[in-house]
């Protein structure tokens, strides 16, 4: 019987693991000029960490979530995303005390688990790349946040997307808008669908996120949360935007927009691009927002958090589509078996030199290593048969020109970083 991978699953190959790496190293730099440090968190943690923080009417808890009882009949679950572990974490290690920075920044990288139905894009296993500040109330924090956003899009090339925001207020704005939304749906509660008759009464925020065809056309006469702000919301919202014009991002205001986890107050934002590998119309690649009730959620102080979560697997849909197949500094071409000693030994010289390299160990003839060189996209081809060994000295082909020439062996082992610099950097 052959085995198959779990549906909702997919092996990363190493010709596509390359380009996670980019992605992940990428991530990374920016974060890091911005003075965020990587946290770890377990896969698993206690199903209330997920429940406490996401709401227990959110998709993710009622539908998606991967939860089992363990071996000592603890209920535990798989992470469904990244903050909850991460501000659990912060709370148990203590990270809000005085010896601390503030704010306090993290970055994570990793898989999250999700059981739902698989398309293009989004697996059940999907892995997720996210920060979180803690500490500061300033419209600053999600101005910046949202600023490195743009920047680690940009590092990776991701430049034709669509930044779009709104605000959730704090909770007065949000007792009155609670409100408001009842009466409102109240009268529509026949119609709407199952899941928003639960969510009506618990959080009828939750019936504004409803995918039901049905339920949208009710709620788009809804009323707005920007028409139940209170001064101090509306200030912290208009100042966001001024910073964010400031930074010159240009961005939507969508007085509709929620996010799928309940912990989220004042401003929320989603990045979206309407590339064509996602099949038409606007897919968002990365989200995020504010959640100052989420520390005190999970048995700490109160801390305010900003952070934001981007879905790799999306992102590598966009990058696919736009990326070509990198280069290969050199490709050792051996035409007999006498020449596999010189071609092992200057292979190991030009890795030490920081080349990459590959050869062949197929003693195969040279016209299908000349094909796996391009296949490769090799920056140079360097040629060793016997005339070559007899003359200690190879010839070396760049192959974006066809020039070609000798260059002995003791040079190329010895000072291999210039001949690359004269024969490829410099052209």
């Amino acid at each position: 019987m052959a085995y198959q991978r779990p549906k909702g699953t997919i092996d990363i190959l190493p010709d596509q693991s390359g380009l996670w790496q980019h992605v992940e190293a990428t991530a990374r730099e920016v974060f890091n000029t911005y003075q965020y440090q990587e946290i770890r968190t377990p896969i698993f943690e206690s199903y209330d960490v997920f429940s406490r923080s996401a709401g227990d009417t959110s998709d993710i808890v009622t539908k998606e979530m991967y939860n089992f009882e363990d071996k000592g009949h603890r209920m535990m679950a798989l992470r469904p995303e990244g903050t909850a572990g991460v501000v659990r974490a912060y709370v148990e290690n203590k990270l809000y005390g005085p010896e601390h920075a503030k704010p306090y920044k993290v970055y994570y990288m990793g898989p999250m688990f999700r059981y739902e139905r698989p398309q293009s894009g989004r697996q059940r296993q999907f892995h997720q790349i996210g920060v979180e500040a803690f500490g500061s109330d300033s419209p600053a924090i999600d101005a910046e946040t949202i600023a490195m956003a743009r920047q680690l899009l940009s590092n990776l090339g991701v430049n034709d997307v669509k930044f779009v925001i709104n605000t959730l207020g704090d909770p007065e704005s949000r007792a009155a808008y609670h409100q408001a939304l009842i009466d409102y749906l109240t009268p529509f509660e026949s119609e709407l669908s199952e899941d928003s008759k639960v969510r009506l009464h618990k959080n009828p925020l939750r019936v504004l996120d409803s995918k039901d065809r049905h339920d949208q056309e009710i709620v788009a006469n809804a009323p707005k949360i920007l028409d139940f702000l209170t001064p101090e919301a509306k200030a912290h919202f208009e100042q966001v935007q001024r910073l964010l014009i400031a930074l010159d991002i240009q961005f939507e205001i969508d007085p509709t927009m929620v996010r799928g986890l309940d912990y989220y107050n004042h401003t929320i934002f989603e990045v979206m691009s309407n590339a064509p590998v996602f099949g038409g119309g606007y897919t968002t690649i990365l989200a995020g927002g504010r959640y100052n009730g989420l520390v005190e959620e999970l048995g700490g102080p109160q801390t305010p958090g900003f952070g934001f979560g981007m879905g790799v697997e999306r992102l590598l849909l966009l990058l696919s589509a736009q990326t070509t197949q990198p280069a290969l500094p050199v490709y050792i071409v051996t035409i007999d078996e006498s020449a596999q000693v010189v071609a092992m030994q200057l292979a190991t010289a030009i890795r030490a030199a920081g080349y990459g390299v590959d050869l062949d160990f197929m003693n195969r003839k040279a016209k299908a290593q000349f094909k796996t060189a391009n296949k490769e996209n090799a920056q140079l081809v360097i040629t060793l048969g016997e005339s070559e060994l007899a003359q200690k000295a190879a010839q070396v082909k760049q192959m974006s020109t066809g020039d070609q020439q000798a260059i002995g062996f003791d040079r190329l082992m010895n000072d291999f970083s210039q001949i690359y610099q004269e024969l490829v950097e410099a052209k």
